[in-house]
């Protein structure tokens, strides 16, 4: 099925009582990141998915925007206020969603794997409905004042987890139904018309955040899991007389400009050597050689978003990047913030991850004496082996 059939609805519309605090718990640092925001970027990255439905509370839908959603660049993703009930939420989700299969999953549940969405993808296309659970591990006892009265025999029972897969015309019929307010999750609604989901084997690390002792649970997995890798990258470009300026993946108006086979951008450059190297992806000339006639004039920003897909494909995400500029002009300044936001925008990244800065030479060499310009990068990326697969694939 094309991606441009299968549609998410991430269902974070909760108020999170049980979680406390003021803030709502979608905005919870983990990892340094809203919890939110990691499980939209498993989404985000995965090809088969055409389109991802937030369905956010109301009260609170700009400000989760303004902190989960728009700083990471995200494609795909577009918000719907959710309802007073969870059936509620994923009817409004339903409705502005368009893809022919429909997953639903918790915004809580940030540990998700690719490899278990895929899962619950091909079991949905075949059975109609499909969705992720893990059998009941403890004994079950019904309890009464406070007394257990009855063991229950657990061999049966299963824990009913995201992502729950439909096609839409099941899933439209199980939403139009009646009686549906006590409904839980999503499968469930499906019991009123005869009808049943696979089940597919989930994990208990796809545990849902309710609690803030879970996000702690939640920071200890991914703390467990987290490998960090640096890089360092340099380059170094000629000034020539009519040649455009660009750096930073921005036009910089100057008489001068950088020679070189692409747009000669030295901060993209320089960073694209990081990043490939803390990848352990050899290096730019490696990957865009300058006798190959696919690279003539490209710009930085291409290059950056070329490069960043090709350390995602090897299972790793940026978690911070550092350039400096060495050169006595231009000054850049009154520049600084636009490259690193068009930079941020080239990778994917938040923008508080990219920090540019400039230095010069003290009067030596080349790059003060308005002959070229220099910069150096470091990138450091965060490897994370989820389930013996990338977190991000």
């Amino acid at each position: 099925m094309p991606s441009s059939e299968i549609s998410v609805i991430i269902v974070a519309g909760g108020q999170g009582s049980r979680f406390g605090g003021e803030r709502p718990k979608q905005l919870a640092l983990l990892a340094g990141r809203p919890v939110l925001t990691h499980t939209l970027a498993i989404f985000e990255a995965m090809p088969q998915i055409g389109e991802i439905v937030l369905v956010l509370p109301g009260n609170w839908l700009k400000t989760i925007k303004d902190e989960a959603v728009l700083p990471y660049n995200f494609k795909k993703v577009f918000s719907v206020p959710g309802g007073a009930i969870r059936a509620e939420s994923t009817r409004r989700g339903f409705k502005a969603s368009c893809g022919k299969l429909v997953l639903v999953h918790d915004g809580m549940r940030p540990l998700v794997t690719p490899n278990l969405i895929r899962a619950v993808i091909a079991a949905a296309q075949e059975r109609g409905a499909a969705l992720a659970a893990v059998p009941v591990r403890d004994t079950l006892k019904k309890v009464a004042d406070g007394l257990t009265c009855q063991t229950i025999d657990r061999s049966t029972f299963w824990q009913a987890q995201t992502p729950q897969g439909f096609h839409r015309k099941i899933l439209l019929q199980a939403l139009a139904n009646t009686g549906i307010e006590t409904a839980t999750d999503d499968s469930a609604l499906l019991e009123p018309l005869g009808k049943n989901a696979a089940v597919v084997l989930g994990s208990a690390r796809n545990f849902k955040i309710t609690t803030r002792e879970d996000l702690s649970m939640a920071e200890a997995l991914l703390s467990a899991a987290t490998l960090v890798r640096t890089g360092h990258g340099y380059d170094f470009h000629r000034l020539q007389l009519g040649r455009p300026l660009f750096l930073g993946c921005l036009y910089i108006p100057s008489e001068y400009g950088l020679l070189g086979h692409s747009d000669a951008d030295v901060l993209a450059h320089a960073l694209g050597d990081a990043l490939l190297g803390a990848a352990g992806l050899t290096d730019l000339g490696q990957h865009f050689p300058d006798n190959d006639p696919r690279w003539v004039g490209i710009s930085g920003t291409d290059l950056l978003a070329e490069i960043m897909a090709k350390v995602r494909t090897a299972g790793l995400e940026l978690m911070n990047a550092d350039l400096t500029l060495i050169g006595e002009k231009p000054k850049i300044a009154p520049y600084r913030e636009r490259m690193s936001t068009a930079i941020a925008q080239a990778l994917r990244v938040p923008i508080t991850t990219i920090n540019v800065k400039a230095t010069t030479t003290e009067g030596l060499g080349p790059t003060s004496q308005g002959q070229a310009l220099a910069a150096l990068a470091t990138a450091t990326l965060r490897v994370n082996p989820f389930m013996n697969e990338p977190l991000y694939k």
